[in-house]
């Protein structure tokens, strides 16, 4: 049916995919992070502390401290194309455009920072997409990082008179895709190294240990990924948890503290990765492949190597490309 000739413009019906990773600053220095730690340690799915009492010290010590340090640690990091996790991310994205054929608009969002989640769900309504797949980048499900990207893009649903429908998905810790993909990336920068590594350690974000008190599977599912990718490879892996924040009890082994033991076991060639992030970031580029070199080799470590995440890998682009064309099917028309 024609519609009137005083009708609103109408797009062409598409369906939208949003790749959605953590965030970052826009530029890497105090004041651009004091916005960005603002924003990601106010979020209560984050720190569980009553508001309260967290608020006065985050306003209080965090951000008048942190900031500067932090600043200093991005600018070891950044690139011309700015941020890594935002540049690979960007790429991403563009790297699945049309992959699904010229319906299927392939956009990208941050939890934190720009562009922000609510923003790019509006854009891709207005673009015509009446259809949304959320795609939240992290393997292993965590209400810090999982369910909040998804909190923030359904605060965005809630506030349209004209909503889209929706798909989220799911955490693919397990997921033979991932596990080849990985098996595959690792096992390729292994053989391109100039040493044998005594031990490969696969280092996951930390969380707070009353998270998996309180029922989240974040810790299962790490240690799943472990589990199979060993298996996969036929070796065994060290699974350990970094970025420790705070005084509570974290997730343990801690990362820092199994490297600096390592050599006292003898073990001195080690090469570590991070299956946990779908891109490298300041926690991998910076935490892991410096600061954790320098623990190592400090230590007494002779040899090591910081092997880079999927990111825009080949490997990583099929693997995101069947796991989202797994969850477009039957939005998708047959082919």
């Amino acid at each position: 049916m024609k519609p009137p000739a005083d009708h609103p413009a109408i797009p062409p019906r598409k369906i939208g995919v949003l790749l959605i990773n953590l965030g970052t600053p826009d530029l890497p220095e105090p004041g651009a992070v004091r916005v960005y730690l603002k924003q990601f340690l106010s979020d209560p799915r984050v720190v569980e502390i009553p508001r309260l009492v967290w608020q006065p010290i985050l306003r209080g010590i965090v951000l008048t401290t942190r900031p500067k340090k932090s600043a200093h640690a991005y600018r070891q990091v950044w690139t011309e194309d700015g941020s890594p996790l935002a540049a690979i991310t960007r790429r991403q994205a563009s790297a699945l455009e049309g992959a699904f054929g010229p319906d299927v608009t392939v956009d990208h969002a941050m939890r934190y920072g720009r562009p922000a989640i609510g923003e790019r769900v509006e854009a891709l309504k207005a673009a015509g997409c009446e259809r949304i797949l959320l795609a939240p980048l992290y393997p292993q499900y965590c209400a810090a990082t999982t369910a909040t990207a998804n909190d923030e893009a359904f605060r965005q649903l809630a506030r349209m008179r004209w909503q889209p429908a929706v798909r989220t998905l799911p955490p693919y810790h397990d997921d033979p895709a991932y596990i080849d993909a990985l098996k595959e990336v690792v096992e390729a920068e292994v053989a391109a190294l100039d040493f044998v590594p005594d031990a490969l350690v696969a280092s996951y974000h930390g969380m707070p240990q009353r998270t998996l008190e309180l029922g989240d599977p974040y810790h299962c599912h790490c240690r799943k990924t472990s589990r199979l990718l060993a298996e996969a490879m036929g070796r065994e892996l060290v699974t350990a948890f970094q970025s420790r924040f705070g005084r509570a009890k974290w997730l343990e082994p801690a990362t820092d503290k199994v490297l600096e033991a390592l050599p006292a076991q003898g073990v001195r060639k080690v090469a570590i990765f991070a299956p946990g992030f779908s891109a490298d970031c300041l926690e991998t580029l910076e935490e892991l492949a410096i600061r954790g070199r320098e623990s190592f080799l400090e230590a007494g470590g002779t040899h090591f190597a910081y092997l880079p995440c999927l990111n825009d890998s080949a490997p990583g682009v099929a693997m995101l490309r069947r796991l989202v064309g797994r969850e477009l099917e039957g939005w998708l028309a047959p082919a």
